[in-house]
Parts: C-alpha cells; sequence; structure tokens
C-alpha cells in the first residue's frame, strides 16, 4: 500500500470554548446542552485513525490544542502517522522544539511547499487569483461562510469542514474539477 498525504486543521484539543463558537456537535450525553472536550478529543483522535495509517503523512496547519505538554504528548502519540505542524495562532506559544517533544516529527511556523505546488499555511491568503502558480491549503476560518471549504485556487481544511477527519490530498485535487 503506497503512503498517502493527509490534511487537517484547527483541532483544538482541548479547548471548551471552541465547542460552542464552532457549535461542534460533540455532547456529553448526562448534559445534553453542552459538549465535553474529552468527547471532542477521543471523538477526533478516533476519526483520524480511521483513515490515516501509521506511515501515512499528515500535515497538521495549525491550532492543535490547548493542552500542557504532558496532556498534549498523550494526545499526539495517539494519531497515526508521520505528523508535520505548521505553527497556528493558538500554538505560537510554544516552540518548535516543545511541538517536536510533544510528538511532531517535524515543525514549522513558515508555510511549507509540497509537490512544488501546495502552499500549506494556517491562514488563508489575503487575496485569491485563479491565476496564481500555487494552491493554497489552510486552515484557521473553521465554519464561516466568507470562504468555500474547496476553490479553483485555495482548499480549507479546517476539521469543521471534514466532519472533523483529516482529508486526503488526492481527494482535494479531485474537488477541485468540480469547484466554481
Amino acid at each position: 500500500m503506497s503512503t498517502r498525504t493527509w490534511l487537517t486543521a484547527d483541532t483544538h484539543f482541548g479547548h471548551t470554548n471552541i465547542l460552542k463558537y464552532e457549535n461542534r456537535p460533540f455532547q456529553n450525553p448526562d448534559y445534553l446542552e453542552r459538549g465535553t472536550t474529552e468527547l471532542m478529543d477521543s471523538e477526533i483522535i478516533k476519526r483520524w485513525n480511521n483513515v490515516v495509517a501509521k506511515d501515512d503523512r499528515v500535515f497538521h496547519l495549525g491550532d492543535v490544542g490547548i493542552y500542557g505538554k504532558e496532556k498534549m504528548t498523550a494526545i499526539i502519540s495517539q494519531l497515526n502517522g508521520r505528523k508535520t505542524l505548521i505553527i497556528g495562532n493558538h500554538d505560537r506559544g510554544h516552540s518548535n522544539q516543545w511541538c517536536r517533544d510533544a510528538g511532531f516529527d517535524e515543525v514549522s511556523k513558515y508555510p511549507i511547499i509540497i509537490n512544488g505546488y501546495f502552499v500549506l499555511r494556517h491562514e488563508p491568503p489575503t487575496y485569491f487569483n485563479d491565476a496564481t502558480p500555487f494552491f493554497f491549503i489552510y486552515g484557521h476560518v473553521h465554519g464561516t461562510n466568507l470562504y468555500k471549504t474547496v476553490m479553483k485556487s485555495a482548499a480549507c481544511v479546517c476539521v469543521e469542514r471534514w466532519d472533523y477527519t483529516p482529508v486526503e490530498l488526492s481527494k482535494i485535487i479531485d474537488l477541485v474539477a468540480l469547484a466554481e
């Protein structure tokens, strides 16, 4: 089986407020009016591992979580794949070494270009143009309607857009052909 490339962003492990800000669907059956980060964390881990194999490549485009190093290490160690983190605005309090110690194989505070064409970054570019020589893949915007999930020149990989599951790069490529 060949190695696949996956993308995701904005898991926000342990972030209680993200449950209400983004109306995430992780409900505690004892308290149906509010979600819990424990349920969210375990469900995102399960969905990640249902699609990502041990040797697959995963690019996390920032805002991993808000736990301390011990808890983040415990979560990241459960996630399949060789993981690369592009630092997001909620990750900036941690050094690259902290993130590597927590379980990421590679960490970058700058955008990364893969396959000579795909620009991976946390935030969307400020300007989209179908004539650009690059394709932008980003997170940060969660479920806002200001950005489409897939366009001719860009795609958003926030977990809210992909059922809280990493999305395979090949699926994005296939969807671009259908984008308006």
